[in-house]
């Protein structure tokens, strides 16, 4: 993730660079053997003096990752093989419950998805396909077009490529003389701040606070800085001035997630659909001895009041996808956003 507003880029380079730093020195090869031990304690220590939520997931179900390190010290065994080994690694990994956390070997990555894949899913393609129709228009990513009840309707299912200013202020010109809008954002596991931040920075007239940043100070793992404002400039081009309803589901995550942190802080806002499913760290890499490279989040973020959103964004108005809907060709979502919108 990226960040633009230039207080927050040069908070982040200043992130990036302390942790970099720590990172890059944290497995060193001098250090740790490469062998099963060795590779075991390099990524265990890496994620212990370096991760930025242990605190928090102690609290929210009991991490004890001292005594994860017991439990899985006790499955490496030198005569293991690298197969063997990235399986107890990315197992151990798991017990983070952190999508941004991932183990990449040349034959696969280890991951946790189970934030989203242990959730309905609450949006199906053969739905948006018939709202969207075959003649929306496309700029930046977006699909867009209007409504029959002149609701306006963006889809947005990612946030992983730049957005163009003047692609956004043509968006905003043909959606102007819709009486609302909808930002369907459901799916969109993230990409860039920065184009989050864009997008985001046309709902609102004013600079605002919308949440709060920290880095790692040192290796202790409450080794962190004061929290340092997250403000959000509007945009200089067309601004939108009517209600809007931003749809979720437990897919949105990470720069996706922030968006809707971001929307949750203007007034004519609304957040309908699912739970987000998180990501409120910033991810950083590094590499263990056998030269498997390793990612995890190191500088926490949180919202206006303070709040971390790692385990996700509560809607504003929670609403799942009905069997029956799905059965007429309806989105249950979408539709309690336009019935919301026309109140």
């Amino acid at each position: 993730m990226y960040i633009r507003n230039t207080s927050l880029k040069m908070l982040l380079g200043l992130c990036c660079a302390v942790c970099l730093c720590m990172l890059s020195s944290c497995v060193d090869e001098d250090e740790y053997a490469d062998n099963p031990r060795g590779n075991f304690e390099a990524l265990w220590s890496a994620v212990d003096e370096h991760y930025c939520f242990f605190d928090y997931k102690k609290k929210a179900y009991g991490l004890d990752w001292d005594e994860v390190h017991e439990r899985y010290s006790r499955q490496i065994d030198d005569r293991m093989t690298s197969v063997q080994l990235f399986e107890v690694l990315g197992n151990m990994l798991g017990e983070l419950r952190d999508g941004h956390v991932n183990m990449y070997a040349s034959w696969d990555v280890a991951r946790y998805w189970s934030w989203h894949e242990d959730y309905p899913s609450n949006v199906s393609d053969t739905l948006l396909s018939r709202y969207l129709g075959t003649d929306y228009r496309i700029a930046s990513g977006l699909r867009y077009r209007i409504l029959d009840d002149n609701i306006g309707y963006v889809r947005c299912p990612s946030f992983a490529n730049p957005m163009g200013e003047g692609n956004l202020d043509d968006v905003m010109m043909y959606l102007a003389t819709c009486n609302a809008l909808i930002v369907d954002i459901r799916d969109n596991g993230g990409g860039l701040v920065t184009s989050a931040e864009q997008l985001a920075a046309r709902f609102t007239n004013e600079e605002t606070l919308v949440g709060y940043m920290q880095h790692k100070t040192g290796k202790g793992r409450n080794d962190f800085s004061k929290m340092a404002e997250q403000r959000l400039k509007p945009s200089k081009g067309l601004r939108w001035q009517k209600r809007v309803a931003v749809l979720t589901n437990r897919a949105v995550y990470s720069a996706a997630n922030e968006f809707v942190k971001y929307m949750k802080c203007f007034p004519n806002v609304i957040v309908v659909g699912d739970r987000t499913g998180g990501g409120a760290g910033m991810p950083f890499s590094s590499e263990l001895p056998n030269g498997w490279s390793v990612r995890f989040s190191a500088c926490p973020m949180y919202d206006k009041d303070g709040v971390s959103t790692e385990f996700g964004i509560d809607p504003d108005y929670n609403v799942g996808l009905s069997q029956d809907d799905l059965l007429k060709g309806e989105d249950t979502i979408i539709e309690r956003a336009r019935h919301l919108l026309a109140e």
